[in-house]
């Protein structure tokens, strides 16, 4: 089979790639959606002054498995030293690519000059971009947003002074800062930029399910799409199955493979850190809410799986 697009010389092979998502998208959960189908695996976005100084629970962030691969890490910061200083940490664990957030939209980073506020300082991006290509030996890539508010969509005008600096791909998410994540992605948008680009763009915004992604990929030219909250709990997207289709022994076993991984990752704090995780998977069941509440007063892995094991066998045929 032939690579969809390449990052550089990394060859993509698939178009449907699972979203960056701050405590969600996290190795084992990467694990698994690789497994079923997502094309690449791009890993949750850290804070580079924290890296730079190798705080070792931002430390632990990094960390991913070989099946992972190929792999992006995502780097936040305001400041070219800082991140050049990160990225050079990042290159320890080996990744394939690095990231440039310019899209996070929460206060606590966007307020702080990172993350979405880049696209009101474009040039700083740029010195950013350039410093990391002459730092690190990897592709370097930047996801995006279409500007700050709608007084201020300058999309166009970013992705070009990026592609100037020398990005390998761009992610282009169509919504803008101040939408945050409400009303719809502005797909038009997103498919303005790939007319004007000579890298790969994936664009980012309302996936529903696999057969959306694809439709949106012909009709927009976009040379794939990452999937998020769509996702959550929901890994046989990437395998072009509705979740209804998968029967609930088969979603619980895969609940159980995440758990087990979570803890094996994590330690005992995965059974806390999966919680959010158990909530996606039982979702529409007959006697979710009741599980969900059990699951938040186990105590163990042991009870955790007995209590999983349990609802299982109440499921009707």
């Amino acid at each position: 089979m032939d690579p969809a697009f390449y990052i550089e010389s990394i060859p993509i092979y698939g178009r449907v790639f699972l979203s960056p998502m701050a405590n969600f998208s996290d190795s084992p959960y990467r694990k698994i959606c690789r497994r079923l189908g997502s094309a690449f695996s791009f890993a949750e976005f850290v804070p580079a002054e924290t890296i730079a100084v190798r705080d070792p629970d931002y430390m632990s962030m990094l960390r991913f498995e070989e099946e992972e691969r190929p792999l992006i890490l995502q780097l936040f910061g305001n400041n070219c030293d800082t991140l050049a200083a990160a990225a050079e940490v990042a290159m320890e664990f080996r990744p394939d690519a690095i990231d440039l957030n310019m899209g996070c939209s929460v206060n606590q980073i966007a307020g702080n000059g990172s993350g979405a506020a880049l696209l009101k300082n474009p040039m700083l991006a740029a010195q950013m971009i350039e410093r990391l290509r002459k730092t690190v030996p990897v592709p370097i890539t930047a996801k995006i947003r279409l500007g700050w508010d709608d007084a201020s969509l300058n999309y166009l005008e970013v992705s070009h002074i990026l592609q100037e600096s020398g990005i390998a791909m761009l992610s282009v998410h169509g919504r803008t800062r101040a939408q945050a994540y409400t009303g719809l992605a502005n797909w038009n948008a997103i498919a303005e930029v790939k007319a004007n680009a000579r890298v790969p763009v994936l664009g980012v915004g309302d996936i529903l399910d696999y057969e959306d992604a694809l439709t949106r990929i012909q009709k927009y030219g976009v040379d794939g799409v990452l999937v998020g909250r769509s996702a959550a709990g929901n890994p046989w997207l990437f395998s072009a199955l509705d979740r209804a289709q998968v029967q609930p022994e088969q979603i619980l076993e895969i609940m159980l493979e995440h758990f087990r991984d979570m803890l094996k990752f994590y330690g005992e704090r995965g059974c806390i850190l999966f919680r959010k995780h158990a909530a996606r998977y039982v979702k529409g069941f007959i006697g979710a809410d009741a599980l969900r509440t059990e699951l938040l007063q186990t105590k163990n892995a042991e009870e955790f799986e007995t209590a999983v094991r349990r609802f299982l066998n109440s499921q009707p045929d």
